[in-house]
């Protein structure tokens, strides 16, 4: 117990000089906007000359060229060495020449002498084909490719920080279509102990040297970057529909509910600091000043939970903006019950460069406290699918030459003058006993770190261990300072730990139902689930009192979580929440969604085509899913368009659509070249060629979205035809080329 008094009082003493400081949150003098600035190289001194960040923020470079290049994605092992995934022949010119030769790399890199920066490289994987997903575990890194589900696992046996052990861990048989945009990222591991990746709707548990696999029916499908904040809920992001964030208003397992005024008024404004020509929707995405107007490339979202920033931008949402070259830092603020995103400045963003190489694509929470930034540092930075001939875009590649700038790559860590970053963790060969203190740790990579390496120990002499720090509500701190916030994360932590290693109390479960931190209690709701197929009577008799709690988030997800009970009790709590609740839209979406239990689209697909014959069933189930991996990020999951925050669709609905419902030959020439210019008199943004899928795949989507018109299915043949048709095309397809083939 004294060391654990300790560990409060030197938890007690991190918080306390925090409070005592206050940090200037002043912002830089913005610099007079260049409408054409050069696009030359510059070195990494030269181009972090050219950031401007807020008073008291500070830039230093942790990795550059040759060390690195084309660096896309980073993770830290416990003991805060640096996986690097490069995509080593992505856009190496205007037209992506190349792009598929497997010459990729993952480079492992330390900080050997602990000053921060990386001074040693070595490449621990070769040969790979554009890898876009790593996941460190204790002794191993997972890793995905480009167009491939598989998840592989790489070990280093002797120590020499290259890959000598290579394992298949998970393998899917389809290979993974579309263009490099249109590909999953993530390998996430979250709160609730499930890894999660964006577009997929599934889901991974790495436990006992297996991998465990679970689908969700109607989880966010995002592009490239995923984040999680101290409750496990995760934010989504998506380039392809210019939407900076989503996702975010509860756990992914609920499903995918994204309400309007999730974003302040404005809050799509980029406020870029030198003119933006490279812009693929062209004039209408640049102000006069030739800045851009709105999010366009959005990538690589963090929530920020270190604590060696000020306090202020803890839980904050970082995200990066490639195109404008800015990073944007995003308040999180909870209106009744609506998680709603404010930009931090007015009309100025965190982070801003004048370098028109700088290319922020992720932002990460280090093992240290900082902000990482990873700068893919080059010219392009659109996949070749919008840069063809005939793109507004191609001809300001051509005149700035920036298909030249290549090969380069920096990662940055963001730190504050008056803060010092923690030294590098030591995690790795721990005893399970040594890990538990850091559930609590101020640093939410320490607590998330932490409870992964104990979940895959499986060390179950540690299981009293976690159930004290449980069920102890009161602590040493508690006596001296007046804040039991980090209590409650480590509570938090210790409870999913629980549950990683098998165990889910349910006196334990009971018991924290009735716990002072609201977080704490709706963990306990979440926990909950697992009890309703054998204790559900009693549980449910325990969850009714929450009821009448006077958190609303504990409301929410008490209605979210009812409904994986089928008794008839969870029913009616459900109404009775309802009756209390009905006029706050969150709340009243979370019962409405649970009261369908069953009641699902797929269902309800299932329904529609009841009527067909097998094989015409088959084509349009797999379009559906296919659908929802690509088209619903555009088209929406109800297929009548994904609308911005401002009203106005993204792409145009395919529900009651002449080219949908009319010729095949059409619709599969479309899907094979994509379209760009006004389709029924309005613009939208250009659709992309999907002819890296082969015929069946497009047939299954044409099949799916003419199901939903009511319409007969699509054979593989007609596609197969227009491809053969079309074979020497690159370029888009407009509407009136189309109707004159009618003709």
């Amino acid at each position: 117990m004294q060391l654990k008094q300790l560990y409060y009082l030197f938890l007690f003493l991190i918080i306390l000089s925090c409070k005592e400081k206050e940090y200037s949150e002043k912002i830089y003098v913005k610099p007079e906007i260049a409408k054409e600035a050069p696009s030359n190289f510059l070195s990494p001194e030269e181009s972090m000359k050219t950031f401007y960040l807020p008073e008291g923020y500070e830039v230093e470079l942790v990795a550059s060229e040759p060390m690195i290049n084309e660096p896309v994605t980073i993770a830290w092992d416990g003991n805060g060495r640096m996986y690097v995934a490069e995509m080593n022949t992505y856009m190496q010119d205007a037209d992506g020449t190349g792009t598929n030769n497997p010459i990729s790399k993952i480079k492992l890199l330390e900080d050997t002498d602990g000053d921060g920066k990386m001074d040693k490289s070595t490449v621990f994987i070769d040969s790979l084909l554009l890898p876009r997903m790593i996941l460190p575990l204790e002794n191993e890194l997972i890793v995905n490719e480009t167009f491939s589900y598989d998840l592989w696992s790489y070990k280093d046996t002797n120590n020499d920080g290259i890959a000598d052990k290579k394992e298949r861990v998970y393998y899917n048989s389809k290979r993974r279509g579309g263009n490099l945009e249109h590909q999953q990222s993530g390998l996430l591991w979250n709160l609730d102990n499930w890894v999660y990746t964006t577009y997929n709707p599934v889901r991974f548990k790495f436990k006992n040297g297996k991998v465990i696999v679970d689908s969700l029916d109607n989880m966010p499908r995002g592009q490239w970057g995923l984040t999680q904040d101290d409750m496990g809920i995760m934010y989504y992001s998506s380039a392809g529909s210019e939407n900076p964030a989503y996702g975010f208003q509860q756990p992914a397992v609920y499903g995918d509910y994204n309400p309007k005024g999730r974003l302040a008024k404005g809050f799509m404004e980029p406020w870029p600091i030198v003119g933006t020509p490279d812009v693929q929707g062209g004039v209408k995405k640049i102000r006069e000043d030739n800045t851009l107007n709105h999010f366009t490339g959005v990538a690589g979202q963090e929530i920020f939970r270190g604590h060696k920033l000020p306090p202020s931008t803890y839980g904050d949402l970082f995200i990066p903006e490639p195109v404008g070259r800015l990073i944007r830092r995003a308040k999180v603020k909870n209106e009744n019950g609506k998680k709603v995103l404010y930009n931090a400045y007015e009309k100025a963003e965190f982070m801003a460069s004048t370098d028109l190489n700088f290319r922020p694509i992720q932002a990460k929470t280090g093992p240290d406290g900082a902000l990482y930034v990873v700068d893919m540092y080059r010219g392009i930075i659109q996949e070749s699918n919008w840069t063809k001939k005939g793109s507004f875009i191609r001809p300001v590649i051509i005149r700035k030459g920036l298909d030249k700038n290549v090969g380069k790559g920096r990662i940055y860590r963001i730190v504050h003058k008056d803060i010092t970053p923690d030294k590098k963790p030591n995690l790795l060969g721990k005893e399970a006993s040594d890990l538990i203190p850091y559930l609590g740790h101020p640093n939410g990579w320490y607590r998330n770190t932490a409870q992964k390496l104990l979940i895959l120990k499986n060390d179950m002499s540690i299981v009293e261990d976690l159930k004290d720090i449980a069920m102890d509500n009161t602590s040493f701190l508690d006596g001296i300072f007046n804040s039991d916030k980090d209590l409650g994360l480590e509570r938090i932590h210790a409870l999913w730990t629980l549950e990683g290693l098998g165990v889910v109390d349910k006196e334990l479960i009971k018991e924290k139902l009735k716990d002072k931190d609201a977080r704490v209690r709706v963990t306990a709701i979440r926990l909950s689930e697992n009890l309703f197929k054998w204790d559900g009577y009693e549980i449910l008799n325990a969850l009714e009192q929450l009821t009448t709690d006077t958190d609303l988030e504990v409301i929410k997800q008490l209605a979210l979580s009812l409904r994986f009970s089928k008794d008839k009790k969870a029913t009616a709590l459900l109404k009775t929440i309802s009756d209390n609740y009905d006029a706050n839209e969150i709340v009243a979406h979370s019962v409405k969604e649970s009261l369908k239990k069953d009641d699902t689209k797929l269902a309800e697909l299932k329904k529609r085509i009841s009527g067909r014959g097998p094989g015409d069933k088959s084509s349009v189930l797999r379009g559906y899913d296919s659908y929802n991996l690509i088209c619903a990020i555009c088209h929406g999951p109800d297929l009548k368009g994904s609308q911005t925050e401002a009203g106005t669709l993204i792409a145009p609905s395919l529900i009651g659509s002449p080219r949908v419902k009319g010729n095949k030959d059409i619709l599969s020439k479309i899907l094979l070249n994509g379209l760009i210019g006004p389709i029924d008199g309005k613009e939208y943004g250009i659709m992309m060629p999907l002819k890296g899928n082969n015929d069946q795949w497009i047939a299954d989507v044409l099949s799916y979205i003419r199901a939903m018109n009511n319409e007969d299915g699509v054979h593989k043949k007609w596609v197969r035809n227009a491809r053969k048709e079309t074979e020497e095309r690159e370029d888009y397809w407009t509407l009136k080329e189309l109707e004159n083939q009618k003709k």
